[in-house]
């Protein structure tokens, strides 16, 4: 799928054709802007690098800050005022988003640093960023794990320079800019220097190298040369104080002339960061750049590889290959650099956050590379024995920011699909007491001494957080917590309304009762039933899904406050412009309606996905809504924490996943080309490996075992799916105890 990514979907206002019939009725709360950057990315990689115009979030692109409905323009065309390393991916809601060590090639004096340029021309592909300015420099960026090369194209000057501004940090929003505690920078020989940054809190070093040695290499402070000059030194930085301060080479160029940057960055300090440059670009800092570009682009190759469908569409590839690239970007994954503690071991970062990545992106990531999945599940647990908690959300940071109101619990489900499968690497001993601790944290009290709490979209997070901890106790053998865990488990009830069959009244995060009462519980049998059967469970899902229902108005600029209102009193489906309901069209499926999923499922592939930078419904959230887009249209959706994956009809005509090594081809017949606004197809059998599957689901670790899933398809619903309902499971499942593993 390499080349059909195009990292620029996503980075603009979100452009789709008009919705028609049940698209059309779904009310999009959230930005209407994908919030992604194109800049030069690592699978799971430390650093990103992409051209700086200050905007939200990630701090590529024209736009303001934003929280609801169209993004207000920043800028009204794209500027860069240089090159910044260390972003986001389709996150919002935070002021201040990383993009250190901005690097500003320039014909001017110093006194021009901060200006912008306009963008004339810009190509990106997994791995490698390019971006002409108007000043007629044209830049170009690759990544390393935790390495950047930069190579810079200048025309014919007199006293052409790169400037490198150690301070600037954060986003040219209010309140958006980051502060280095602090710093220090020294020249340590021609062409190269090295230095550090403590910002929010994390100590960054870097080593940074110019293959031009030629040029002179200068300390810079307040805008003003320090000829002679070989350190800089701050031990203590207020926002009063600060005066912009850095590195800057400078010389003649020819026309032509290239010259290259490279960077090694740690959270461990230069020593670490010399290391990580020679080890990710070599020893000699000349021709970095082309060695590391074809590393980068063959790990990506490799990555993106994992999917493969048969389309006749290059815009419908071009959309799967760019949502399992942008599936495949974060969280970091940075071993031995923990800047928190001194032992080495994994360190993960950019979780942000759990609440957005733990139904759709976590489980492709198993499922693709069960391995990084183990890393990061041992990097969570480290994270809880150092902190004290599994996090919710987690940045290169220190701070409170660490997004516990959105969601408790949400790392359960991923360890316990981990310890379902049996993968190996993993303590489970070990991982069972952190999971045990971290459902007392916050709201986990009061769970505990009133059998709920509030939000209440919390009881439903600590309740399944039992019970996917009591799989992980059964696992282990520790049998007195899975009788413990059970009753905890089953507290999930208390959360309902039995006189509407739906969450009680509460504070709910960015939605409604509505869109938080059709989560998939590990009991969904007794859930249907406390709203009165299925019937009137469908009944329910189809007002939410707006069958029949009127075509609305998205939010527009600036959305009031009455706007929005009516908009959450419409108490209908969000789409996939937000999270809170991504899971719910599955839910059908408990009811025996695989017909009802089948169609709204088909109207959001086909009609909320598209080409060009405003080809995403709203903000991606480090790939949660792209992975969302990869399961749904190969005809599968996991359910998290529960080691299941329903299946449905696939928007391919055939298509192969290789499953942690094992491929897993899915076929179909009567397959006809969907298209937006027309029908849907309806599953109508399914036999994997040629045994015939009544069932309307697979099991984790059948999907893990790879082999052959053929579905053969119809315009009509069927019979299929309507009998063997997905499985529910009222007490939590004990299975035989997994071999016992040294703790990493």
């Amino acid at each position: 799928m390499f080349d059909h990514v195009d990292p620029f979907i996503g980075t603009d206002a979100t452009d789709l054709p008009t919705p028609s019939g049940l698209a059309s009725t779904w009310w999009w709360p959230k930005p209407q802007v994908g919030n992604t950057h194109p800049g030069a990315t690592y699978p799971f990689g430390m650093v990103s690098a992409c051209a700086y115009s200050g905007a939200y979030p990630t701090g590529y692109g024209r736009y303001d800050l934003s929280t609801e409905g169209l993004p207000p323009v920043l800028h009204d065309r794209l500027v860069a005022s240089g090159f910044t390393h260390f972003q986001q991916s389709g996150t919002g809601a935070i002021r201040k988003y990383y993009n250190y060590f901005r690097v500003t090639p320039m014909l001017g004096p110093l006194d021009d640093l901060g200006r912008t340029w306009e963008i004339v021309e810009e190509h990106a592909e997994p791995g490698y960023y390019a971006a002409t300015l108007a000043s007629g420099i044209r830049a170009e960026i690759t990544v390393g794990p935790k390495s950047a090369v930069h190579r810079y194209t200048f025309p014919a000057h007199h006293d052409a320079r790169l400037v490198i501004d150690f301070s600037l940090g954060g986003l040219d929003i209010p309140y958006g800019r980051t502060i280095p505690l602090r710093a220090h920078l020294a020249s340590v020989g021609p062409g190269c220097a090295e230095g550090e940054i403590v910002v929010e809190g994390a100590p960054l070093a870097v080593r940074v190298e110019c293959d031009t040695q030629q040029w002179r290499q200068l300390l810079w402070y307040d805008r003003r040369l320090m000829p002679g000059g070989t350190r800089l030194d701050f031990d203590r930085i207020r926002p009063t104080t600060l005066r912009p301060f850095g590195l800057m080479w400078a010389g003649p160029t020819e026309p032509g002339q290239v010259v290259e940057l490279r960077f090694g960055f740690s959270l461990r300090g230069v020593a670490q960061a010399a290391t990580t440059l020679e080890r990710e670009c070599g020893p000699d800092p000349r021709h970095s750049f082309e060695r590391r570009r074809a590393t980068t682009q063959g790990v990506w190759r490799e990555h993106l590889g994992k999917v493969q469908v048969d389309t006749p569409s290059s815009d419908k590839a071009t959309v799967l290959g760019t949502a399992l690239y942008h599936s495949l970007i974060k969280p970091c994954l940075a071993p031995d650099e923990s800047p928190f503690w001194p032992t080495p071991g994994p360190f993960a970062f950019d979780l942000s956050t759990m609440w957005d990545i733990y139904r759709t992106h976590l489980p492709l990531m198993t499922a693709l590379f069960p391995g990084r999945a183990v890393e990061l599940a041992n990097a969570l647990l480290q994270i809880a024995e150092e902190e004290g908690n599994l996090p919710i959300g987690y940045r290169m940071a220190r701070g409170a920011d660490r997004f516990s109101r959105q969601g408790s619990a949400l790392a359960h489900t991923f360890l316990a699909d981990l310890c379902a499968l049996g993968l190996p690497g993993v303590d489970w001993d070990w991982a069972l007491v952190h999971m045990h601790d971290d459902l007392r944290r916050t709201y986990g009290e009061e769970f505990l001494l009133h059998g709920r709490t509030h939000p209440i979209s919390h009881t439903l997070d600590l309740a399944f957080g039992y019970w996917c901890s009591a799989i992980v106790a059964g696992r282990v053998g520790d049998l007195t917590l899975v009788e413990q865990f059970g009753p905890l488990a089953a507290r999930w009830s208390n959360a309902y309304d039995p006189a509407t069959g739906l969450l009680v009244d509460s504070t709910y995060y960015e939605g409604g009762r509505w869109n938080y009462s059709f989560r998939l519980m590990h009991d969904m049998a007794s859930r249907i039933a406390l709203a009165g059967g299925d019937a009137p469970f469908t009944d329910m899902l189809d007002t939410f899904f707006g069958f029949g229902a009127d075509p609305v108005k998205q939010p527009g600029l600036a959305p009031d406050v009455a706007e929005m209102a009516a908009g959450y009193a419409l108490h209908r489906f969000e789409g996939l412009n937000n999270e809170p309901d991504m899971e719910a069209p599955w839910a059908y499926m408990y009811a025996g309606r695989p017909d009802r999923t089948a169609q709204v499922v088909h109207d959001v592939v086909q009609q909320q996905f598209g080409t060009g930078r405003g080809g995403l419904p709203g903000n991606d959230d480090s790939g949660g809504l792209s992975s969302w887009y990869v399961w749904a249209t190969l005809g599968l959706f996991p359910v998290a924490g529960q080691n299941l994956y329903l299946l449905n009809a696939p928007a391919w005509r055939e298509a192969r996943i290789d499953v942690g090594g094992r491929p897993l081809t899915v076929e179909t017949t009567g397959f006809v080309e969907p298209e937006p606004g027309g029908p849907a197809q309806h599953v109508q059998s399914v036999h994997l490996d040629g045994v015939p599957l009544d069932r309307p689901f697979l099991t984790g670790g059948e999907l893990h075992s790879g082999g052959r899933l053929r579905i053969g398809l119809g315009p009509e619903p069927s019979g299929w799916g309507t009998q063997h309902r997905p499985p529910s499971a009222p007490a939590p499942h004990v299975d035989v105890p997994l071999p016992r593993l040294a703790r990493p």
